[in-house]
């Protein structure tokens, strides 16, 4: 524990993940720590066809191997015209490297696909497991589309290829505090921290 504060775990190693979480606990009477900070280090295998399994499958793996409250999440990119691919095969999707690649791949698959049916939208499930081994589920959406070019440099993923209509800017071209405003996971985080703050403790 840190000071007065106390932990909480976010199952995540993906570092972009990690900055948002941080962002999002900001100024919040709880700490957010790396399963390494504590010296859990597991590779769950994502088996899950939806993103609450998916999410569930990393919250329990962990909390069982931590024992501190857990927030585990899982999310993706689903594309109208691709039959709500990439999903929760997003960071995954054929193999491709996340970033520039990927995006080039998505933006290839639409090629000459007009904007009305550019559609897309981010999903992100948070399973949170407290220190009684209680479950509590969380999701947020983000709606936008697919942009016809990458734009913005901030972000990660799938960022500068989608399009925020009423923003009309990429996610990658939004500040960090904007994204976490409308993004699916900034919304999903919200849900859980109100949770957290209603009940007082984890």
């Amino acid at each position: 524990m840190q000071g007065s504060k106390e932990r909480i775990l976010i199952a995540t190693t993906s570092a972009g993940k990690l900055r948002e979480f941080a962002s999002l606990f900001a100024n919040l009477p709880w700490t957010p720590v790396r399963p390494a900070d504590v010296g859990v280090l597991l590779d769950v295998e994502e088996t899950g066809t939806t993103f609450v399994e998916n999410a569930r499958l990393k919250a329990w793996a962990n909390f069982h191997a931590s024992g501190i409250p857990t927030v585990a999440e899982d999310s993706g990119l689903q594309i109208d015209a691709l039959n709500g691919e990439p999903g929760v095969y997003s960071a995954r999707w054929h193999g491709l490297p996340d970033g520039p690649v990927k995006n080039a791949y998505v933006l290839e698959r639409l090629q000459g696909v007009p904007k009305s049916r550019r559609g897309c939208r981010y999903r992100c499930a948070i399973v949170f497991v407290d220190r009684d081994a209680r479950e509590h589920i969380f999701e947020g959406v983000c709606a936008g589309r697919i942009a016809d070019a990458p734009a913005g440099e901030g972000g990660f993923g799938y960022d500068p290829i989608v399009l925020i209509p009423g923003r009309g800017r990429t996610m990658a071209e939004l500040s960090e505090e904007q994204k976490n405003e409308i993004s699916h996971r900034g919304r999903a985080a919200r849900k859980l921290i109100r949770h957290l703050r209603h009940y007082g403790r984890l």
